[in-house]
């Protein structure tokens, strides 16, 4: 099951810390780029990107960014603002892990946290401001019957 998801079921607090890697492939640029319609040649051209002084072609920095939708959608969360700051390009085969740390949480479910994008190198990529709305209790149980069930219209169930 996937240990976001598990702690969201059970009620998540200020300073819960939620971590997600990925390692992101052109096949995933070609896939975002199909959905966004974003076809800036920084992302398929090597050419452009050398314009541009990257040392290759870079990912789209959304993708990037959503890592943080991984947490929030385990966790079922519904977004209300996102901010971020791109601060290094992310490079096909570039492993990022998103570190999410929740920084308030009102007594209606509004939450707020940072989120810090780092390369396996420890290179600092990203940083993101979010809000949003936490699970319920009324979401939470229906999020530990969904658990108790296997999770099975989750394909993450198994790791995180």
């Amino acid at each position: 099951m996937s240990s976001i998801r598990a702690r969201s079921a059970q009620g998540i607090k200020v300073g819960d810390t939620f971590r997600v890697t990925r390692t992101f492939t052109e096949d995933d640029m070609n896939k975002f780029a199909a959905v966004s319609r974003d076809y800036n040649p920084v992302h398929f051209d090597e050419r452009f990107a050398g314009a541009k002084s990257f040392r290759g072609r870079v990912c789209h920095g959304l993708l990037v960014a959503s890592l943080v939708t991984e947490i929030g959608g385990q966790a079922g969360w519904l977004a209300l603002e996102m901010t971020f700051t791109f601060l290094k390009p992310v490079y096909f085969g570039d492993t990022v892990t998103c570190e999410m740390t929740i920084t308030s949480l009102s007594e209606n479910g509004h939450i707020e946290g940072v989120a810090s994008y780092r390369k396996s190198d420890d290179t600092l990529v990203l940083k993101g401001h979010l809000k949003g709305i936490a699970a319920g209790e009324p979401e939470q149980e229906v999020l530990r019957t969904m658990l108790d069930e296997g999770d099975i219209t989750n394909p993450l169930r198994g790791q995180g």
